[in-house]
């Protein structure tokens, strides 16, 4: 039996609902395909992860509708950022903007745990009339014609649409199994995160500290409330999971050389390994890639969040204008103009993210020195300055 939808979309996490929030009262009939169960898109389990999001990513949630779900004391401003860099206390500096996007700002950023941003989502998604959400439900495999887009599931079951979007993670299936080529990076490093509470003010500061072999990011979520995420070579990781939550507090204490007083773990520890991916293009015959399924980034630079939900973004409106005008919501045309413009946004991003980490966490003598001259250009080099700081705020 084939149920027909206009756009099929596998994968319901950020990047998939939010691309179906927006097209709310379209009159486009949307299904989504998520293997995980029901209970877990109602209420995504806590996993460590907290999204920094810039003003534009802002603007998105709040015309979708998301923005306003998330609980205002869960909401955390990220005022300025600092790095720092081996065992030298020169930090280059971020300073709160003044502005954001032409409008008034008092912080970089802002701070939500992922299982936060995933639920609000999920709110908005689950009201829409235009939209039906199967869960539990695995893909065996995807088709695409000239005419039409197929998903056949693992029950046996043909779904039939115009358009197929594959939102189904950085090592999506639905990628691979419609011809599209990556570029995948293996860091052959583990992230650690958790969230730690300390003694002294985080005054709402987030850190990235480039120490040699294990890298320090703090996020400032209340002021004596931070996200900590430790980076190491995957060949260590095994260290760090033996440790006691006390050893754990006392060895980033002595990494940050007592910067935020005594540490103390008040969280569950997630671990996940670091692999980073661009798909060749981001499309291809009646089909398209949004999220991570599309870019899958390094959280160094905290843009995974922020691309996704503008490819999702970018791709919504240019279906919306197609199927205003009567056109092909599938036609290549429009696909290859959607695929040209999120990769000249994301290009830069993820290869300018790749070559700053290949420094960073390089231990040869000249590295070294070549990562303080780095930090001192960029520190005394406004416009290169200003430009960074504009690819933070979005």
């Amino acid at each position: 039996m084939s149920l027909h939808s206009d756009i099929l979309v596998v994968g319901a996490g950020p990047a998939g609902l939010s691309f179906a929030a927006e097209l709310a009262g379209s009159g486009l009939k949307v299904t989504l395909i998520e293997k995980s169960p029901l209970e877990v898109l109602q209420n995504p389990p806590y996993d460590g992860r907290e999204i920094a999001l810039t003003h534009l990513s802002r603007e998105i949630m709040q015309r979708l509708g998301m923005w306003d779900l998330i609980p205002k004391d869960d909401i955390y401003p990220l005022r300025d950022a600092k790095v720092l860099n081996g065992q030298s206390d020169y930090q280059l500096h971020f300073p709160q903007p003044t502005q954001a996007r032409g409008e008034p700002a008092d912080c970089l950023g802002y701070l939500i745990s992922n299982h936060n941003i995933r639920k609000a989502a999920y709110e908005v998604v689950s009201k829409l009339e235009n939209v039906t959400i199967l869960t539990g439900t695995g893909v065996k495999e995807v088709k695409t014609s000239e005419d039409e887009a197929q998903v056949i599931l693992e029950n046996g079951e043909v779904l039939s649409g115009r358009l197929l979007l594959a939102a189904d993670s950085r090592f999506s299936q639905t990628r691979r199994q419609l011809g599209i080529s990556s570029d995948m990076h293996d860091y052959s490093r583990t992230m650690f995160v958790c969230r730690m509470k300390h003694t002294l003010s985080n005054q709402h500061t987030a850190y990235e500290c480039f120490h040699y072999g294990r890298t320090i990011a703090l996020l400032p979520l209340e002021e004596h409330l931070t996200n900590t995420v430790i980076t190491v070579d995957s060949d260590k990781a095994d260290t760090i999971k033996k440790m006691s939550p006390e050893e754990l507090a006392a060895s980033v204490k002595e990494q940050l050389k007592g910067r935020l007083g005594d540490m103390e773990l008040v969280s569950t520890i997630h671990n996940y390994p670091l692999v980073g991916m661009i798909a060749q293009r981001f499309y291809g015959k009646r089909s398209a890639l949004i999220g991570d399924a599309a870019v899958g980034m390094h959280p160094v630079t905290a843009h995974g969040f922020n691309l996704g939900l503008s490819s999702a973004d970018l791709l919504a409106k240019l279906v919306l204008e197609a199927e205003q005008r009567g056109q092909d919501i599938g036609a290549t045309s429009l696909l290859e103009k959607y695929s040209t413009k999120h990769m000249l946004h994301a290009q830069p991003i993820y290869h300018g993210t790749n070559m700053l980490l290949k420094l960073f966490t390089n231990e040869t003598a000249p590295a070294k020195i070549l990562r303080g001259l780095v930090l001192r250009a960029s520190n005394n080099f406004p416009p290169l300055k200003k430009l960074i700081t504009k690819q933070l705020t979005g």
